[in-house]
Formats: structure tokens, C-alpha cells, sequence
């Protein structure tokens, strides 16, 4: 992909805490107009490569790219053309929602109007007079990103967003990124340890392990790997009996349960043989199906290979 279409972009980036190696040779490649999901177990590199991107870590192994330039050699010029959510928002109680907003456009020198513009992007409207100690967690999360928003910035950068939500909270989240990114052209970079978020929000994903890079890529590419791990599931009366029937066909197979078979699926030529030859051998067969392995266990798959090298 070349360099010209990547908003974030780290090179041979590694990073350690004391004797500790947190990062180990991480190449991210976040695309301009994606929402870019950055996918791992708690403590695996995640939130350590964001704030690496913000400046609020530095980097000593390797280079950071926001906008084709250094951040080392340009980072006043590029982190004003990010927005950011690390943690939970730190917010004012006692100030209302557009107060809360108001207090930090007037510092930044934005121009009148602008909280409102962002209260309005995030839903928080008819609630902007409220004191923000009543807000809900959801509600907060939200604020927190018209706090982000505020500048107006290309790329937005979120650390575990829908973190400690409810599931309506959870919802208003992914559908506010998914209009940041569609009706607004907003870059999203957000990291998760939960892929069945990141599989309803996301385009591009990567995925980290114990500091290393393990994958990355689309969605799509992601789910594709679904396919290499496809199985055809056999039940019948006897497993172990089917399988000692017909070695040769079914001496690989795993027996999953009494009556329950699962190997490699390859073809519908395969699954109409296996079929045949198990009525021939005189075994009743209940069912025959195809199990595609779910995004979940293809993550799963991906950090544990990771761990075992």
C-alpha cells in the first residue's frame, strides 16, 4: 500500500518499560477514511502504541508517521490535526455538558459555535445544559468525544471506547464512529479487546500479541481466513465406530462427541463421498453440515499461535 494513502504509520516500532519489552518491530499501516481496528488481549501493546502516536510516550526504537511526516521532527503540526480519547474523559461535574466543551474551545482559540456543532454531532444536544455529573457513562463517552472532535481533526484516535458500557451505550458508540467515518470522512484508529465489536465497526484490522504485530489487514482479508478453517461435521449413531468403519476416510477425523465427527471440509464432492460411504458401511448419518469457524475463534487462533512461538 503505498505511503501516501496511510494517516498513521509506525516502522520497525519497538518500545520496553525498565527491562520489559512491550513492543517488538510493529509496522502499523492505518488507511486515509478507515476505521481501523486494533485488536488484543489486555496488556498485549495496545494502549502503549497509541500513546506512542500521541507523543506521550516517546519512541526509541523506530519512526511514527501521522500524515506522511515524522512526528519526532513535526509533532506540534501534526497533533493538531488529531483528535484524541485515552481512558475515560476527565470532565468538569459541576459544568455542563456545552460548558465542559466551551471551557476548552475557548483555550484552544476555536471559533463560537463549535461546541455546539459538536453536541450536535454526537447526539448530546437536548442535554448540553446539563450539569455533566448526571450524564450516564454512555453519555460521558460521548462528550468526551465531541471534546475530540472540537478541532475538527482528520484522525481520530480511541482507546478502548465502548470500555465498562452498557449495551445501549455500546450502541450509540459504534453507531456515532460509524457516521464520523461515513458522513463526516473522520480516519479512525480504535483499539479493543473484544472482536465482535471491532467486527461490526471496523474496515481494516490489526492484531497484537505480546507486542508483535500478528496480523493486519481488511476486514474482509480477516474473514477470509474464516475459510481455511471450515469443517464438516458428521452425526451419526457411533463416532469412534464410523471413524474405525472407515479409516481411510475418517481416520483424522475428531470425535467431538458420542455421535459427532469434525474434519477439514474440502469440497461438496467430499461431503456427498463421506455421505455414500457411511450409509454403504450401514451407519444411520442424522446430519451433515459445514461449521465455518467463527471471527472470534480466528483471533483467538492468531494471538495463541502468537503466544506459542
Amino acid at each position: 500500500m503505498p505511503t501516501a494513502e496511510l494517516l498513521a504509520e509506525t516502522s520497525h516500532l519497538s518500545f520496553r518499560f525498565g527491562q520489559r519489552q512491550v513492543l517488538h518491530d510493529v509496522n502499523l499501516h492505518v488507511p486515509q477514511g478507515s476505521i481501523y481496528g486494533f485488536l488484543g488481549p489486555n496488556g498485549a501493546g495496545k494502549s502503549t502504541t497509541l500513546r506512542i502516536l500521541l507523543g506521550l510516550l516517546p519512541s526509541p526504537a523506530g519512526s511514527v508517521q501521522l500524515f506522511g511526516h515524522d512526528l519526532g521532527r513535526h509533532r506540534l503540526q501534526v497533533l493538531d490535526r488529531v483528535g484524541a480519547l485515552i481512558e475515560m474523559p476527565s470532565l468538569y461535574d459541576h459544568l455542563s455538558g456545552l460548558q465542559n466543551l466551551e471551557a476548552t474551545r475557548r483555550l484552544r482559540g476555536l471559533a463560537k459555535g463549535r461546541s455546539e456543532e459538536v453536541l450536535e454531532v454526537v447526539g448530546l444536544t437536548a442535554d448540553g445544559h446539563r450539569a455533566a455529573g448526571e450524564y450516564s457513562l454512555g453519555m460521558r463517552q460521548r462528550l468526551g468525544l465531541a471534546l475530540a472532535l472540537l478541532p475538527d481533526p482528520e484522525l481520530l484516535i480511541l482507546d478502548e471506547p465502548t470500555n465498562g458500557l452498557d449495551p445501549t451505550g455500546i450502541i450509540e458508540v459504534r453507531e456515532l464512529l460509524r457516521r464520523l467515518q461515513q458522513e463526516h470522512g473522520k480516519t479512525i484508529l480504535l483499539s479493543s479487546h473484544l472482536i465482535s465489536e471491532i467486527e461490526r465497526v471496523a474496515t481494516h484490522v490489526g492484531v497484537i500479541q505480546q507486542g508483535r504485530l500478528v496480523f493486519q489487514g481488511s476486514l474482509a482479508a480477516l474473514q477470509h481466513r474464516q475459510h481455511g478453517h471450515t469443517q464438516l461435521i458428521i452425526e451419526t449413531d457411533d463416532a469412534a465406530t464410523c471413524r474405525n468403519l472407515l479409516p481411510q476416510d475418517l481416520g483424522a477425523a475428531t470425535v467431538v462427541g458420542p455421535g459427532t465427527l469434525a474434519l477439514p471440509y474440502h469440497s461438496q464432492e467430499q461431503a456427498a463421498y463421506l455421505a455414500q460411504q457411511l450409509v454403504a458401511a450401514g451407519q444411520p448419518l442424522y446430519g451433515l453440515r459445514c461449521q465455518q469457524q467463527s471471527l472470534e475463534q480466528t483471533f483467538l487462533h492468531l494471538t495463541e499461535t502468537a503466544t506459542a512461538q
